[in-house]
């Protein structure tokens, strides 16, 4: 037991995926586990456990932004000896090129932001996955028809800003997207020698203001999930 998660140890799996939102972890844990208990509650951050083809996987929910990913991820690593954790979000497009529904795996995740720096010492404005489960997720995604794109990403603190143009560290890497995450899970990761990687799905295309609808999300989402869930499987 942590400090913000209350399940014992041994009720977390190796290998745990992360949506940000915590019904979201409901959904994907009553629609894909099998036998799957719920073993954290506190805050409202559901995490459950349960099995998918015949090996356990937990699902629990991050939070929105570097200060909640990183407290989550960290306590999960440290506090219940997970080996690794795959991101499954949401992103918004800068560009066009991008479609509403597509599903990217992040290549790089690049940030203004000073979480890795002040948490870590890490100085880098850009972090890569960490581990082998990024080629795993690539390797899936081909083998099951996904056509995921490789992209980097902008990891903002920021979600409501003042200035519409796109922030100059997205166009210096050339990152398609934006989410709130990515960096900070990697961060944690490469401080303590863990697995991490981060699926997203376009809910957004900022340029023109599309966005999936409520109604819409659930169903988008499902090739996530799965290249998710299969990813996590080989990985264990």
């Amino acid at each position: 037991m942590s400090i913000h998660i209350s399940a014992k140890k041994g009720e977390i799996a190796k290998v745990v995926l992360q949506p940000g939102d915590p019904l979201r972890a409901q959904y994907i844990a009553e629609n894909f586990l099998e036998n799957a208990k719920l073993v954290n509650k506190t805050r409202g951050m559901f995490y459950y456990t349960g099995m998918y083809k015949g090996k356990e996987i937990t699902v629990g929910a991050s939070g929105m932004g570097f200060p909640s990913i990183g407290i989550y991820s960290y306590e999960l690593f440290t506090e219940y000896d997970v080996e690794t954790i795959i991101r499954i979000g949401t992103c918004g497009a800068y560009t066009t090129d991008l479609n509403l529904f597509d599903v990217l795996i992040v290549e790089n995740a690049a940030s203004e932001s000073t979480y890795a720096k002040f948490a870590w010492g890490i100085e880098d404005e850009i972090i890569a996955p960490q581990g082998p489960i990024f080629n795993t997720i690539h390797e899936t995604a081909t083998e099951l028809s996904i056509n995921a794109k490789t992209s980097n990403v902008h990891s903002s603190d920021i979600f409501y800003r003042k200035d519409p143009n796109i922030p100059a560290i997205a166009t210096k890497y050339n990152c398609l997207a934006v989410e709130m995450e990515a960096f900070g899970l990697f961060a944690n990761a490469k401080h303590l020698g863990k697995n991490a990687a981060t699926i997203l799905t376009v809910s957004d295309i900022i340029p023109t203001h599309e966005n999936i609808s409520a109604d819409d999300r659930e169903k988008a989402l499902k090739p996530m999930i799965e290249l998710a869930l299969e990813s996590a499987w080989k990985s264990i």
